[in-house]
C-alpha cells in the first residue's frame, strides 16, 4: 500500500490524540518521505523501530541518522537494519545535520528524558519507547518541554493493542458487568524473562527506575485504559528477597562463571549470534555486560511488589508483580455494578498445558510476522444469572498481536477512527508511569502517595 507523507503524519497526529490534538496538528505540506533519526540502537531499537520499519515502510520514511553512545554497537546496527544513513554518537549532532521530522527514543529509560526534551526543543516531533521516564521531576520537565515546544511526543505502548486486551475493553465499553467498581490484577514473571531484568541495566534502579516503572508501565496503561480513569493514589509494599545478594553464589558474567554446571539460571548469551554481535562484541566500549549474574550484590530494585490504587472515579485497584514465578502470564477480575469479568492469559493450570516458557517468551518478542491464531476465554459472570463465555483468538507472536496491530494503524490505516480510544499520548505516558513511581515512593515512606502532588499534571475522573 502506498502512503504519503501526508497520511503519515495524520496517524501520529492520531497516535497523540489523548492530548487532543486536531488532526491538523502537524505540517502537511510536503510529500516527501518522512525524516527519521533514532537514537538508541540496542535489542528494541534496532528490531522494531529500525529493521522492521525499513524492511515494511521504507516508502513513505527513511532513516536520515542513527546515535548510540556505542560506536561498535552503532556500526553493527546500521548494518542489521539496512541503512546507509550516517551515525552519531552526539545526539545534538545529528539532529543538526540531519534535520529529522521525527526522533525516536529508545535509550535506556534513565535517558528517555534527555533525548525527549532535545528533541522537542531542536524542533522535531518525538516518539519514544515505554516507559516515558523515570521519576517525577524528569517527568515534569518533559510536560514542560511539550507544552513550551508545541511540538508532539508518542508513546509506543503496544499492550492495548492485542486483541485479548481489546475484547476486554471492547465488553467493558459495551456495559457488559454494569460500572467498574474495583480490579484485581496480578503478573507473572517467569524465571526465564523475569530472570533476564536482573541480568541488564534494568536491575540498577537509576538506570531504570525498578520494574515498577521499566515493566508495570504496560501494566498500568492497560489498566487506566480498561477502568477510563486516572489514578489518584497509591499505596504500595515490595522487597528484594529472591535475586541479587539473595543467591547462593555469584560470578562475574555467566560466560566466565564457575558456577556454570550448577547454577539454574546460567544463560549462554553464545547461542545468540545476533546478541553476540550486537552485544558482547561492542563491550569494550562501554562495558555493558548482556549476561550479567543475577546475583551480584549491586542489584538495588525489587523482586516483588505489591500495591493498592485509588482511581479519581473511585475504582480501587489490588495488583502485585512477581518476577520468578514458574510460569509467566497474569490474572485479572474486574467487578462491576452488574457482575464480574475474569480474564487470564498463559497461566498452564487453566489452559490443562504444558508450555516451554522459553519458547513462549522468543514467540513474544518475535518480530517476523503474524502466526497461526490460538485462541482463549474470557469469562463474564452476571449477578443472578449464569455465567458466559467469550473466547478471543489472536497470534502470540510480536506480544499478543499488539505490535502489528499498533503499525498497522499508524501506517496501512492512519485515518480509520479506533473505537476502542487505544491511541497514546503524553497524559497516557505520564500517567502510567506515576502509579509505578508512586508506588515506589510509597515504598520508601511507608505513606500512602497522591499523584496529583508528583507533577502539574492533575488525574481525571474520566481518562479522555
Amino acid at each position: 500500500m502506498k502512503l504519503s507523507r501526508r497520511k503519515f503524519l495524520t496517524s501520529v497526529s492520531m497516535l497523540a490524540a489523548s492530548t487532543a490534538l486536531p488532526l491538523n496538528a502537524f505540517s502537511f505540506s510536503s510529500d516527501k518521505k518522512l525524516k527519521i533519526v533514532l537514537v538508541g540502537t540496542g535489542v528494541r531499537g534496532a528490531s522494531f523501530w529500525g529493521r522492521r520499519l525499513v524492511h515494511s515502510y521504507s516508502e513513505i520514511l527513511e532513516f536520515v541518522g542513527l546515535c548510540d553512545i556505542n560506536p561498535g554497537r552503532l556500526e553493527y546496527a546500521r548494518e542489521y537494519i539496512g541503512l546507509s544513513c550516517p551515525t552519531y554518537t552526539n545526539f545534538e549532532k545529528m539532529v543538526k545535520e540531519t534535520k529529522p521530522d521525527l526522533v525516536i527514543v529508545a535509550t535506556k529509560d534513565s535517558t528517555h528524558h534527555e533525548f525527549i526534551i532535545k528533541g522537542l526543543d531542536m524542533g522535531c516531533d518525538v516518539l519514544t519507547e515505554k516507559p516515558l521516564t523515570t521519576d517525577e521531576t524528569k517527568c515534569q520537565d518533559i510536560i514542560d518541554a511539550e507544552n513550551r515546544t508545541r511540538k508532539k511526543l508518542i508513546v509506543g505502548f503496544n499492550y492495548r493493542w492485542s486483541p485479548y486486551a481489546t475484547k476486554v475493553k471492547e465488553l467493558l465499553q459495551n456495559n457488559a458487568i454494569g460500572e467498574i467498581r474495583s480490579v484485581d490484577f496480578h503478573w507473572y514473571l517467569n524465571t526465564y524473562h523475569g530472570a533476564s531484568y536482573f541480568r541488564r541495566w534494568h536491575g540498577m534502579r537509576e538506570d531504570g527506575g525498578t520494574l515498577w516503572v521499566h515493566k508495570a508501565t504496560h501494566h498500568f496503561d492497560m489498566l487506566n485504559w480498561w477502568i477510563d480513569s486516572d489514578p489518584a493514589e497509591v499505596f504500595a509494599y515490595g522487597d528484594l528477597e529472591f535475586y541479587g545478594e539473595n543467591g547462593p553464589f555469584r560470578g562475574d558474567k555467566c560466560r566466565t562463571c564457575s558456577k556454570k554446571s550448577e547454577c539454574e539460571f546460567y544463560y549462554d548469551i553464545t547461542k545468540n549470534k545476533h546478541y553476540m554481535k550486537l552485544y558482547v562484541a561492542n563491550e569494550k566500549y562501554d562495558g555493558y555486560i548482556r549476561d550479567n549474574c543475577l546475583f551480584r550484590k549491586e542489584i538495588n530494585i525489587y523482586d516483588k511488589m505489591s500495591a493498592q490504587v485509588k482511581y479519581k472515579n473511585n475504582v480501587t485497584l489490588n495488583y502485585s508483580l512477581t518476577t520468578y514465578s514458574p510460569y509467566e502470564g497474569w490474572k485479572a477480575a474486574i467487578n462491576g455494578t452488574k457482575g464480574r469479568i475474569e480474564a487470564w492469559l498463559d497461566i498452564p493450570h487453566l489452559k490443562l498445558a504444558s508450555i516451554d516458557q522459553a519458547e513462549m517468551h522468543a514467540k513474544e518478542m518475535d518480530q517476523s510476522g503474524e502466526e497461526e491464531l490460538e485462541t482463549q476465554p474470557i469469562v463474564i459472570h452476571k449477578l443472578w444469572n449464569k455465567y458466559e463465555t467469550v473466547n478471543v483468538s489472536f497470534p502470540r507472536r510480536g506480544h499478543g498481536g499488539g505490535d502489528n496491530k499498533l503499525l498497522k494503524q499508524i501506517f496501512e490505516t492512519p485515518d480509520k477512527v479506533d473505537p476502542y480510544e487505544r491511541t497514546a499520548g503524553l497524559r497516557d505516558g505520564v500517567m502510567s508511569i506515576l502509579v509505578g513511581i508512586a508506588a515506589r515512593k510509597s515504598i520508601e515512606s511507608g505513606d500512602p502517595i497522591k499523584i496529583a502532588e508528583l507533577t502539574t499534571m492533575e488525574p481525571r475522573v474520566k481518562r479522555l
